[in-house]
């Protein structure tokens, strides 16, 4: 490809990004359009307050580009399960779920190939492979909490949420365990759920994507030839007959990167409001077998992945919308579980509620998280070594909170064990 044809594609590029990104800002400060307020470049550190305002405009709330979002617990349960509906077209049309162009495998497949391929690692997450991971992750967790204690002032975020997590998945997937590499490879793809909003980023992007597919195809390599007892060796032995290449690099990636992403948020935002009521850190230490409770009012109260995306294959009614075929439908999770038709009192964290129907922090349907026994296994773990441990710990300066929509948690989040 010559200079001047790179030059011209860098050119369409930047302008494109910087279109979006200015039409986002119009429609959020001037038109008042309550989902691309959501989506503005920096991210919100709260967006509840505009999710209870949608949810005061109605269930199904029509967004700039002729598409529709929801906070309805009901609609959006009903759109995920939905076989109308798909995480991607069918035909072709723009794939407004992935603006970013990353292969997010099972993320954006719809059957016949998301069945195969998530039939191929489901195995790895059964209760039989739970009871054996438990020991695992104990192991880690108390490893990072010999680590703090001897610390006594730490970050949760950089000292346990983030590590925790990524020595569980480079274990599962028979990787080395580095966990700064991985946070920062992690990190980045992440933000880009959310677009791409500068040149700066989408180099990050593009060198941070580049490096893992290097490192997967090192891995995939290294375990075709001599493998193990690890996922990826059983996936390699089904590569040519059941996935091809390129799917099972795509499969590999996703799971190393959902299974720590979404969990080091979780983490960081149980501790955060755990120790915002004290009265509720202090149930928890008192009764450290609340731990799985907590995790669940955690994922209910502010789940780490907030929203996602379903387009209809036909036309479908929703509520009382027709969704035409190729309209999507964006399902805001995190507005889902506060419903108050559902959950009493729902703006209230509270590990001792009891919930009236599941959250949707795993999704729903046939695309329900793979990974959810996994995560619920780190929280419960997580949470409850930390009570017994460090029953003290307070928070000793302001939270920051990470950039970006599509996933919440904190970034920075300093605390003293004494």
């Amino acid at each position: 490809m010559g200079t001047a044809t790179k030059t011209l594609q860098a050119a369409k590029f930047l302008g494109g990004m910087y279109r979006e990104r200015a039409r986002v800002l119009y429609w959020a400060h001037v038109r008042g359009d309550l989902f691309s307020r959501l989506n503005l470049p920096n991210g919100h550190t709260d967006p509840y307050d505009i999710y209870e305002e949608m949810r005061s405009r109605g269930p199904m709330l029509p967004t700039r580009l002729g598409n529709y979002t929801t906070t309805s617990h009901r609609l959006c349960n009903e759109v995920l399960r939905n076989r109308q509906f798909g995480p991607s077209p069918e035909d072709g049309s723009e794939d407004l779920a992935n603006q970013a162009g990353l292969d997010l495998s099972l993320l954006e497949l719809n059957p016949p190939d998301h069945t195969r391929i998530r039939r191929l690692a489901a195995p790895a997450f059964t209760p039989r492979r739970m009871a054996g991971y438990a020991a695992l992750v104990d192991e880690a967790i108390q490893r990072l909490l010999d680590q703090c204690e001897g610390d006594r002032e730490f970050d949760v975020m950089m000292s346990f949420a983030s590590p925790l997590p990524i020595a569980v998945m480079t274990h599962l997937l028979g990787l080395p365990n580095d966990p700064e590499r991985f946070r920062r490879l992690g990190s980045t793809i992440a933000r880009a759920l959310d677009g791409i909003w500068s040149l700066g980023q989408a180099r990050t992007l593009a060198a941070a994507d580049a490096e893992l597919r290097v490192t997967f195809t090192e891995l995939l390599e290294h375990r075709a030839s001599e493998p193990g007892d690890d996922l990826v060796s059983a996936l390699v032995a089904e590569q040519d007959r059941v996935i091809t290449v390129s799917e099972l690099s795509a499969l590999v990636r996703l799971l190393l990167i959902a299974g720590f992403e979404t969990t080091v948020n979780a983490i960081g935002s149980g501790m955060r409001w755990l120790l915002a009521d004290r009265e509720q850190w202090e149930t928890l230490v008192a009764d450290p077998s609340r731990a799985p409770a907590a995790a669940e009012e955690v994922l209910r109260f502010d789940p780490p992945v907030q929203l996602t995306a379903r387009v209809a294959h036909q036309p479908v009614q929703v509520g009382e919308v027709l969704v035409a075929r190729n309209q999507w439908v964006i399902t805001l999770l995190a507005a889902a579980n506060r419903d108050p038709d559902v959950y009493p009192e729902p703006n209230r964290f509270d590990i001792a509620r009891e919930s009236p129907a599941e959250h949707l922090a795993f999704s729903g349907g046939i695309h329900y998280c793979l990974g959810s026994p996994l995560a619920r296994l780190e929280l419960s773990q997580a949470f409850r070594a930390l009570a017994e441990r460090f029953p003290k710990i307070r928070q000793t300066a302001p939270i920051t909170m990470r950039p970006g929509t599509t996933l919440r948690g904190p970034l920075r989040f300093p605390v003293a064990i004494s």
